[in-house]
């Protein structure tokens, strides 16, 4: 029958994007601490992947015009500056703490810690009535708390300069994503599609990130063997590639969480967000030597348990009551770029409709 058919390949290609979403999200986490054991100065590091960025959405958008014959969207200065560059700026100091932190601590606690984004996401959400106000939500903090706190408890591994500073990336990262809902929310801007939104938010990120870069790293990187006091030709060319390959990563990443969205649902993103977290935690303590305690472990399954629930009250309130709590992106270590499209399954009308299903759609808010 075509209904078993259909639905092992469907099946099929959703374990194919998540995997495919893994490569990148897992292996730039990897990336950007093994890169920090040798290349100290992450602020330029970030600078070189934005560029990157940049220049990969400027020659996807190239690419997508020619293919289609349809001019994209090229913002006015006025939209631009005023309504852009605040999503951009704070975009800027969560990826640039977020990489900066890599210095200090640990894979694990950096993806426990980070995973508190979720509350000051909560926060900024109800506090601009984005989010519907909801009991649920009180239970969703103080899973995630609890689950922190008992993670950071006694570790041997702990770093409080370095959680400091994932804890202000997150806090950052809560105004970064609610300013990003409402940036493309707007559709008289017209940014729903990520590749516009990348093209658009990558050069204010260099020049807000720009000067932070000069005061920490521009004397120490200026006379730095490693780059611009180089004595031989091979050591910066492995400089310059390893630097790409990061930027390539990050670019990767924003495509495959797309093409995960756009093909499944903003539901599935969420959920393989979750094992993704399991993952790197997993990995890390095998192949980075992460200690975690019998207590960090209960902690991080706390904190999963209350990142669960908020995914089961979106969903939820998805079905039953509209989009009022929407996607509001992956926490990626490196580049969480603005994935905010919700999701829908559109579901078979009966079981004689099986062979003309439609496809999953999403819809561009």
């Amino acid at each position: 029958m075509a209904c078993p058919v259909q639905f092992t390949c469907r099946a099929l290609r959703t374990v194919g994007l998540i995997l495919f979403y893994y490569v990148f999200s897992i292996g730039i986490t990897f990336y950007n601490k093994w890169l920090m054991k040798g290349f100290h100065y992450p602020l330029f590091m970030t600078l070189v992947h934005l560029s990157i960025i940049f220049c990969l959405s400027a020659l996807t958008r190239w690419t997508m015009r020619c293919w289609t014959g349809k001019p994209r969207i090229v913002l006015g200065w006025k939209d631009y500056l005023r309504k852009v560059s605040p999503t951009a700026l704070a975009t800027a100091l969560d990826v640039g703490l977020s990489n900066w932190s890599f210095l200090f601590i640990t894979i694990s606690l950096y993806t426990m810690t980070k995973s508190s984004s979720v509350l000051f996401i909560l926060f900024f959400s109800l506090f601009l009535k984005l989010e519907e106000p909801n009991p649920f939500l009180i239970l969703v903090v103080l899973l995630i708390s609890c689950g922190l706190f008992m993670f950071t408890f006694e570790s041997t591994q702990f770093n409080l300069e370095g959680f400091i500073m994932v804890l202000l990336a997150s806090f950052i990262g809560g105004i970064r994503w609610t300013l990003t809902q409402v940036l493309m929310q707007k559709a008289e801007l017209g940014l729903q599609n990520p590749i516009d939104a990348m093209y658009h938010l990558q050069p204010i990120m260099i020049i807000g990130l720009f000067p932070l870069f000069l005061y920490n790293e521009g004397l120490s990187l200026s006379t730095s063997e490693k780059l611009f006091r180089v004595t031989e030709l091979s050591p910066l060319l492995y400089s310059l590639f390893t630097l790409s390959v990061g930027g390539a990563l990050a670019f990767g990443l924003g495509f495959s969480e797309f093409l995960l969205v756009s093909r499944t649902s903003s539901l599935t993103l969420s959920i393989s967000g979750i094992f993704k977290e399991v993952c790197i935690l997993l990995l890390a303590s095998s192949l980075m030597g992460d200690k975690l305690s019998l207590l960090n472990w209960l902690g991080f399954a706390v904190c999963l348990c209350g990142i669960s629930l908020h995914v089961g009250l979106k969903a939820y309130y998805s079905k039953n009551k509209g989009p009022s709590l929407r996607q509001l992106g992956s926490k990626s270590p490196e580049l969480e770029l603005p994935l905010l499209w919700q999701g829908r399954d559109q579901r078979e009308d009966s079981a004689d409709d099986c062979n003309d299903a439609e496809e999953h759609e999403i819809n561009l808010h």
